[in-house]
């Protein structure tokens, strides 16, 4: 069944890497971002006469977006749209819950207001609201947040959950362990690493990398939202993570050695940021179980194919700031 699919974050990481894979298999797909359409080294996706982009804004296009589902007779959204700097949240919490909450909720409200044709709202949300884990912890609403932008997620997601309960808003929640792969961000620690090794840089590691997290790769991140949107259970919460869990330390030293340095060399070790939490171990059985997925791009694969892509695009990556650039 063909689609026609609204990408909100089109040029987000996640956004755009679905993006690709959704035209590939011939749906027609709309992006929004607030920014101008992505463009190379970071764009995953080729011109497609199944896509569209439009410069629309959350926060001051409201009326247009909703009116754009209403002529497209848009039928699936993947809101992948938030503030997402945890540390950077602390600074101007209020931009983190104009976007994250406010904006959210008048979103939903004008989708139901105007009754569209939604079949399907995936929400790409968050394991921030959980706080830190203790053990493998299976999809539930027991959230413990810690940071403005964790408890900006937890509220969406809350609205969200009562707009299901209430009205039947069509949602799937999806929670991603740390995503990584090629076209990331420089800021984000894996680009990050690989940058700063091949321009003999000096990175800054927080706390010394000692908080544990699983990363997994973009290609099966997209992947499983591809199956949560064919055959996920509204109002579900699906959990998309590997079974590897490893320090923020011992993902660097992997990117280390692949590019033969040493860690020291590398690293310094700096006070780690305000509500950091310890560890994300997220259980993904459900989906795995019930929607027949896994991953397939090894911890080890991944990280070669990031390392050549940095590696390939390292002069262009070099133009593009390597520290977050906030943008109410």
């Amino acid at each position: 069944m063909k689609r026609n699919i609204l990408i909100i974050g089109s040029n987000s990481f996640s956004g755009s890497n679905l993006t690709s894979k959704l035209l590939i298999e011939g749906h027609r797909v709309l992006g929004i971002s607030r920014q101008n359409e992505v463009q190379a080294p970071y764009k995953p996706y080729s011109l497609n006469k199944n896509f569209e982009f439009y410069k629309l804004d959350l926060n001051n296009n409201m009326d247009d977006i909703v009116k754009l589902c209403l002529a497209r007779e848009i039928d699936t959204i993947f809101n992948f749209s938030a503030q997402s700097m945890v540390g950077e949240s602390w600074i101007y919490p209020d931009h983190w819950y104009e976007t994250n909450i406010v904006a959210l909720s008048k979103l939903i409200n004008g989708l139901v207001k105007q009754k569209s044709r939604l079949l399907k709202f995936v929400q790409f949300t968050t394991p921030e609201v959980y706080g830190s884990t203790v053990g493998s912890i299976k999809e539930n609403f027991n959230f413990s947040p810690t940071t403005p932008y964790a408890i900006s997620r937890a509220a969406g997601d809350f609205h969200l959950r009562a707009m299901f309960e209430s009205f039947a808003f069509p949602v799937i929640f999806t929670r991603a362990a740390n995503v990584y792969g090629e076209y990331q961000s420089n800021y984000r620690v894996i680009p990050r690493t690989f940058i700063y090794g091949l321009t003999n840089r000096k990175l800054n590691l927080h706390g010394g990398g000692n908080s544990e997290r699983s990363f997994i790769h973009i290609d099966d991140v997209s992947s499983a939202l591809l199956s949560i949107m064919e055959n996920g259970e509204l109002g579900s919460t699906y959990h998309i993570s590997s079974n590897t869990i490893l320090t923020i330390r011992e993902i660097v030293e992997k990117c280390c050695n692949i590019m033969d340095i040493e860690f020291d060399s590398l690293c310094n070790i700096s006070d780690d940021r305000v509500g950091k939490d310890a560890a994300y171990k997220l259980d993904s059985t459900l989906i795995r179980n019930n929607l027949n997925w896994k991953d397939r791009v090894s911890l080890d694969e991944g990280l070669s194919r990031t390392y050549n892509w940095v590696h390939t695009n390292i002069y262009e990556l070099l133009k593009q700031p390597l520290d977050y650039q906030h943008r109410k």
